[in-house]
């Protein structure tokens, strides 16, 4: 099996959106509202996001998004993955670990100082994961503000 990966660019919309079919199916995200398509196009658009995908024989079967954080404290941004997923079918078959490397490649030919991801604490299976693709991790608590 060969996989590919890609960054997608503003030009790659259908392959946006059927990367965000994929994450609804893994992560069982169900009656979701998906914004329109002009709204996912705009965000492609922008330079401080990242879509990084996983294809096989032409079908997705994997991917990740990231934003850029720019630093006060440094002039090299930081890069937070926001979301990685890889279709049942073709997990535990190295994709996932395809994903990061594509995107700590695309990040030290950038000047990034340092990507980062959370996971739950409890999720063993993630954060093995990670370990195994070179992550370091730190206990840090995560506060949110739900906003209605």
């Amino acid at each position: 099996m060969r996989i590919e990966i890609q960054k997608l660019s503003p030009y790659h919309i259908d392959e946006f959106i059927e990367l965000l079919d994929l994450f609804e199916e893994v992560f069982e995200i169900k009656n979701v509202q998906a914004p329109s398509r002009m709204y996912l196009e705009g965000l492609l658009e922008k330079e401080d996001f990242y879509v990084f995908v996983a294809v096989s024989e032409g079908k997705i079967v994997g991917g990740l998004t990231a934003y850029s954080l720019m630093q006060y404290y440094s002039e090299t941004p930081l890069v937070y993955i926001y979301d990685i997923a890889v279709s049942k079918r073709f997990q535990n078959k190295g994709i996932g670990k395809k994903l990061i490397l594509g995107i700590k490649d695309y990040c030290q030919e950038t000047d990034v100082e340092e990507i980062f991801v959370h996971a739950i604490e409890t999720d063993e299976h993630l954060l093995d994961f990670y370990r195994s693709t070179g992550a370091q991790s730190q206990k840090v608590v995560h506060f949110y503000y739900p906003m209605g």
